[in-house]
């Protein structure tokens, strides 16, 4: 079996493979596989007509989603998970990650160990956008707060905003690392770093939707976002300027407004980490999306 470094040039492969069914997790999209090309590296095969993308650090390698196919095949499961073996030291490496909710019955039927891992946030559009009744007050009067004292300009991204946005996202990291002290936070926003360079760089192929806000000509905020099925769109970054209240609710809502062919807003998972949790909570998401992992029994 041929394992194929990931590239560019496979997003069509990958594209055809994740539209075989429906996925509700923001894992599940190209832009949000390839930006991890920074920190892991990352290879794929077709196995038994079933895509496979592996990822490998330092620790060993794993399987970074579930073999795609229109349906599961336990004989692909159980060769992926040989090869991991074979790749891995220890075998207690060798997982599959980010297994939906409604496949893990049936992982769980084929005597795997299923673990919780993580839950994505997942949001009414029009809930966002409206802001309407008391629990939303407080993102009202943010909002409104930003007219009082500035002139904000909503625009596209466009890659020649990209090192503008690259200093906007150095100093909104310093000013998080200087409120929140937890060191896995801290590393979060190293590797947030590392791929956004990437999103940056390939943005013209990976083709994700960016805005920024402009404020006395200069970006103070921007966001980038994809598709995730017919009815879904998934935020991945919000970065603004800290100082400026209201702007990070002035940017999303703008957003969340713009995506009128979308029900649902994902705004993904918080990492475990609670200031990110009270953040997403404060959106009162309709839904949690949880994610897990599958290893063998005896691991």
């Amino acid at each position: 079996m041929k394992l194929n470094r990931l590239s560019l040039k496979d997003k069509k492969i990958f594209d055809k493979f994740l539209r075989l069914t429906r996925h509700e997790l923001a894992v599940y999209a190209f832009e949000n596989i390839y930006i991890w090309e920074g920190l892991f590296a990352i290879y794929w095969a077709i196995i038994k007509d079933s895509l496979c993308v592996f990822f490998k650090d330092k620790s060993g390698w794993f399987l970074y989603l579930p073999p795609l196919a229109k349906e599961i095949k336990p004989e692909v499961i159980k060769e992926t998970l040989l090869i991991l073996d074979r790749l891995n030291h220890y075998k207690n490496i060798s997982r599959i990650e980010n297994v939906e909710e409604k496949d893990a019955s049936f992982y769980r039927g084929l005597n795997y160990k299923c673990i919780y891992k993580s839950h994505d946030y997942l949001c009414k559009r029009k809930d966002l956008v409206e802001l309407r009744g008391n629990r939303y007050k407080s993102k009202r009067a943010c909002f409104n707060s930003l007219f009082k004292h500035y002139k904000p300009l909503y625009l596209s991204f466009s890659a020649r905003y990209s090192n503008a946005c690259l200093k906007l996202y150095n100093l909104w990291r310093e000013e998080r690392k200087s409120k929140v002290k937890d060191t896995v936070y801290q590393y979060m926003l190293e590797d947030s770093c590392v791929c956004l360079k990437i999103l940056l760089r390939h943005y013209l192929k990976l083709n994700p939707v960016g805005r920024i806000v402009k404020i006395d000509n200069e970006i103070k905020a921007f966001s980038f976002g994809f598709k995730l099925n017919k009815d879904t769109f998934c935020i991945l970054y919000e970065i603004t300027d800290l100082s400026i209240k209201g702007l990070a609710q002035f940017i999303f809502r703008s957003f969340c407004e713009e995506l009128k062919d979308y029900d649902y807003i994902n705004i993904m998972d918080d990492s475990g980490l609670e200031n990110l949790k009270k953040v997403k909570l404060s959106y009162h998401p309709m839904k949690l999306i949880p994610a897990y992992i599958i290893t063998e029994k005896n691991e």
